[in-house]
Parts: C-alpha cells; structure tokens; sequence
C-alpha cells in the first residue's frame, strides 16, 4: 500500500497525464520513437498550439524530455522504463477489462 506522499504524488501526475486521450496518444507515438512537435500535431491530426500544451503538460508531468537537435527540439519518453510501464497499463487494463464478471458493468459503469 502506497503510504508515503511522495508515491502518491508520482502516481497522480501519471493519471493526470493519461487523463486526455491525446496526451496518451503522445506517449504511446513517443514510445516508438522521438519525434519533433510539428512532426506529432500532422500525425495525430491536431493543432501545432494544441500539441505544444499537451507536451508541456507531459514535461510538467516529468514523462518527456526535450532534447535540443540544431535549431529543432525533439521529443523523447524520459526514461526508457516508461514505454514498458506503457505496455504492462495497457496489458493489464484489457486483462482486466476482460475478466469482468459483473452482469451489470455494461448499464451501471460499477466495474
């Protein structure tokens, strides 16, 4: 059980991070490769102001680094462990999502 606070502030700031679905798309786009921003906005189909704010959110978060390349900066996963973090969420979630036995999940959201 998570009991000291700088635990639950860590976890926090990865649901706030995974809380928009862009900003996870971002993550899961970064965990193939770096990319630069405008690079990102063309691929996810969003503004290049839209982009720029969901990336400093993931900077604030401590998730993505900038890493300056010339006159570009480009984007990368903070740390390498993240994209496995990524994969093992995402695995978990849809065993989870798999194994609901509650008869009522679909009506009531309960589980």
């Amino acid at each position: 059980m998570l009991t000291l606070a700088a635990d639950i502030e860590v976890l926090a700031r990865f649901g706030r991070a995974l809380a928009d679905p862009i900003r996870c798309r971002i993550l899961l786009a970064l965990r193939e490769a770096p990319a630069y921003p405008a690079d990102l906005a063309e691929a996810l189909e969003i503004s290049r102001t839209r982009m720029s704010n969901h990336l400093a959110c993931l900077r604030d978060c401590g998730l993505v680094v900038t890493v300056p390349d010339g006159r570009r900066t480009r984007y990368e996963l903070a740390d390498e462990r993240l994209a496995h973090a990524l994969d093992d969420l995402r695995t978990a979630v849809v065993a989870v999502e798999a194994d609901r036995t509650c008869a009522d999940a679909d009506d009531k959201g309960c589980c």
